[in-house]
């Protein structure tokens, strides 16, 4: 069982930047593959990012490509997600999850409770 816990999302302006956190709980973290998804009013939940276990491969949606960088810090059972350059329509709940499969799957078994990110415009 993991427990994901994220934070530090808010509110910021076009073109400005937040770094999200997903702690999680358990000694088997560093066995996960991590990702981060999102949900923007009126529409379904979509992928944005995911890290391997070792943190050696990563996959990005091209909307989020060359603006959004995620990474993990195995000692510290975390894993970040840097955003620049934000839009409008990054405009979203984002979610943190766990999956015991390959860093490109999309089936995640565990999630956290979300947090908001809004951008102004």
């Amino acid at each position: 069982q993991v427990q994901l816990v994220e934070s530090g999302g808010g509110l910021v302006q076009a073109g400005g930047s937040l770094r999200l956190s997903c702690a999680a709980s358990g000694r088997t973290f560093s066995s996960y593959t991590m990702g981060w998804f999102r949900q923007a009013p009126g529409k379904e939940r979509e992928f944005v990012v995911a890290v391997s276990s070792s943190g050696a491969a990563t996959y990005y949606a091209d909307s989020v490509k060359g603006r959004f960088t995620i990474s993990r810090d195995n000692a510290k059972n975390t894993v970040y997600l840097q955003m620049n350059s934000l839009k409008p329509e990054d405009t979203a709940v984002y979610y943190c999850a766990a999956t015991s499969r390959w860093v490109g799957a999309r089936e995640y078994d565990y999630w956290g409770q979300g947090t908001q990110v809004t951008v102004s415009s």
